[in-house]
């Protein structure tokens, strides 16, 4: 692969000039925020002693307006900046190798020749995928000392993780001075109180390496010595602790680079798919939290295990780990009875966990790795959501934005620049595909988008259905869901009210959809896919009248919770300039299909961001400076909870919120 010149790096006093520039540069007028792309990476590798490597193939699919660089930065792809993707540092070189006509902005201009634009290079943070692209990813030609993370938000390094190799002057009767002694005053630029491990290894470690030694350092304790020179491997881990899907990301802090990445369902979930049931599992057994514990343990060791051996790394290189998750499962993870989370008044054990050994949940990392915790604003706004405001800048940006993380319990922030609310909405399970006839999780064979065509041709499908997969339907996830309700309120067979619209209704108003309505004993259905042409109604995928209200009750509760955060701070919804769509589910919804169904405020598409694995993302900033781990406690003082089923209001603006919009 051609290799790009270093463009130039701008100063403050350039950014300050000319500004931030507002992703995305310039937008193709085909993008109306629905459906999904397919993005091909092909990422070139570079070995430590500068050889070329083979290069990697890496598919992802998401949702169309997300950057380039956001969409690798999601799933692991390595994309050198540091400028938080804003297009200043000029660094996240790609070639888009697709033969479409991209735009060219001025930063774009200032970083290549016309050659090389000409040759489809450009910066990934202004490339907006709009439709399937396949695009080259150069190896990392220098070892950044900024890492990015989240959405616009740059991280310098300061890790709590510190190494310092040292050379020391073997002991003499003129020079008794402690082997401690000896090793901290040649480390004078850190204060270390000595761990009892490390004081159980010292007198052996040095003499053995001819007291040439790596003094490992964690916030201020001396954790380990090392023989030899080890400075170049220091390792943690970033969890994001969820209900159904946890997942760990590997970083290498002495860069910030994240090495490797993986997910897997929670090995809670056979205690229930929700934090209320396994609460209520823990009420009645007593032998529950402890299984609880060993679950998340469990969930989080295969993860660690996982992500050390994609990377070739030995996990007693790494020395701490992050883990954001909300107030139930930090309980869980750390043998915490959640009880009183789960009845009224809904009061925290506590706001701050404590920091542990890695070991007392269960890793098997470094003998005194540590596990620093997010901490909670309330019962059901927890560490995950922290961690998220952080990775987004909510306490930073002075626009208003609404922060919603979409799931069984949905969180939702709103910031006006200077005050912050929160507050916690049950959406229920229908968005993970739970208490729908034909629900499933996001797996291969779950409809994951759909578009209908009410004036199709004999020849022209009426339907069409993203699948995950590229195979057979088989179910409907989450965002297949929304997108169905969407497409028959746009098309009128929805009324207003979620009721789907007689036979006779249906077939002036859409004759080419007509013939889908179908009834399941007294319930009526729009059927989605047949797997054979005289296949029975039950046996094919299909949107019951239920299940459209399922998705009322669950997207009234999620809009009423930001139209009384709205009210709080004074403000209406045209007011707000950004909405954020957090997590796995929010990352995968249509912003076409979530503003016609009201789930979020009426807004242009694009000023509808889908945010990504926040969660995730702040539990890397806090491992990567502590100045961001302080940022996240901070939030604590700074944040107002608010009491939804407190609020008299409540059930008058939930059933005003019923309603579809159109």
């Amino acid at each position: 692969m051609t290799q790009p010149p270093d463009g130039p790096d701008f100063s403050l006093a350039d950014v300050a000039r000319e500004g931030l520039i507002e992703r995305p540069g310039a937008e193709p007028a085909s993008h109306d925020g629905t459906g999904r792309v397919d993005l091909a990476f092909t990422v070139a590798g570079r070995a430590e002693d500068g050889a070329d490597l083979p290069p990697t193939q890496r598919g992802v699919r998401v949702p169309p307006g997300v950057t380039v660089f956001d969409a690798a930065s999601w799933n692991g792809i390595a994309i050198d900046s540091t400028c938080g993707g804003h297009g200043t540092c000029h660094k996240c070189k790609v070639r888009v190798t697709s033969p479409v006509e991209l735009p060219v902005t001025r930063h774009d201009a200032r970083t290549f020749t016309e050659a090389q634009l000409a040759e489809g290079w450009r910066l990934g943070c202004l490339v907006q995928a709009t439709r399937d692209l396949a695009v080259d990813v150069p190896p990392l030609t220098t070892r950044p000392k900024a890492a990015t993370v989240g959405i616009g938000r740059q991280v310098i390094l300061r890790p709590a993780v510190q190494k310092r190799y040292v050379e020391l002057e073997e002991p003499t009767l003129a020079d008794q001075r402690t082997d401690l002694a000896r090793l901290t005053d040649a480390i004078d630029d850190l204060e270390v109180t000595a761990d009892v491990h490390a004081l159980r290894r010292l007198g052996t470690v040095l003499r053995q390496s001819d007291f040439k030694v790596t003094a490992v350092v964690v916030d201020e304790d001396l954790v380990d010595v090392e023989p030899g020179d080890t400075t170049a491997t220091r390792y943690a881990i970033a969890f994001d602790l969820g209900t159904t899907t946890v997942v760990g990301t590997l970083l290498d802090v002495g860069t910030g680079t994240p090495l490797a990445v993986a997910s897997t369902l929670n090995r809670q979930q056979p205690f229930g798919g929700d934090v209320i049931t396994r609460i209520s599992a823990t009420m009645m057994d007593d032998q529950a939290l402890d299984r609880l514990r060993e679950a998340a343990g469990a969930t989080l060791a295969e993860l660690a295990t996982r992500v050390c051996r994609e990377a070739g790394i030995e996990p007693t290189q790494v020395y701490e780990v992050a883990v954001a998750g909300n107030a139930t499962m930090t309980s869980l993870v750390l043998g915490i009875d959640p009880e009183p989370l789960g009845v009224a008044p809904f009061v925290m054990p506590v706001a701050q966990p404590p920091t542990v050994l890695a070991a007392d949940i269960g890793l098997d990392l470094h003998p005194r790795a540590r596990a620093f915790f997010f901490p909670a604003l309330g019962a059901y706004v927890g560490g995950d959501i922290v961690a998220g405001m952080l990775a987004t800048g909510m306490d930073r940006d002075k626009r208003v934005r609404l922060f919603i993380d979409v799931g069984t319990n949905c969180e939702i922030v709103l910031s006006d620049g200077d005050r912050i609310v929160s507050t916690a909405a049950p959406a229920g399970p229908a968005f993970e595909g739970g208490a729908i006839r034909c629900g499933m999780r996001a797996a291969d064979g779950a409809v994951e988008v759909v578009k209908v065509d009410p004036h199709a041709g004999s020849d022209e499908p009426a339907v069409t259905l993203g699948v995950i997969g590229d195979v057979e339907a088989k179910g409907l996830c989450g965002s297949g869901l929304v997108d169905a309700v969407a497409e028959l309120v746009r098309v009128g067979l929805l009324d207003g009210t979620g009721r789907l619209v007689s036979d006779e209704a249906a077939k002036e108003i859409a004759p080419a959809l007509a013939d889908r309505l179908a009834r399941i004993g007294e319930e009526r259905v729009f059927i989605l896919h047949r797997p054979t042409p005289d296949a029975e109604t039950v046996e094919c995928v299909y949107l019951s009248q239920r299940d459209v209200r399922e998705l009322q009750f669950a997207k009234a509760a999620i809009s009423t919770g930001w139209s009384l955060l709205l009210e709080e701070l004074g403000l209406e919804h045209r007011d707000v300039q950004q909405v954020l769509l957090a997590g796995s589910f929010g990352s995968y919804l249509s912003p076409a299909s979530a503003v016609r169904i009201g789930l979020v405020p009426t807004l242009p598409v694009l000023r509808i961001v889908a945010a990504g694995n926040v969660a995730g993302e702040g539990a890397k900033m806090a491992l990567l400076s502590i100045r961001e781990r302080a940022g996240a406690l901070a939030l604590l003082e700074e944040v107002t909870y608010v009491e939804l089923s407190d609020r008299p209001d409540f059930n008058d603006a939930f059933v005003e919120q019923l309603a579809f919009g159109r």
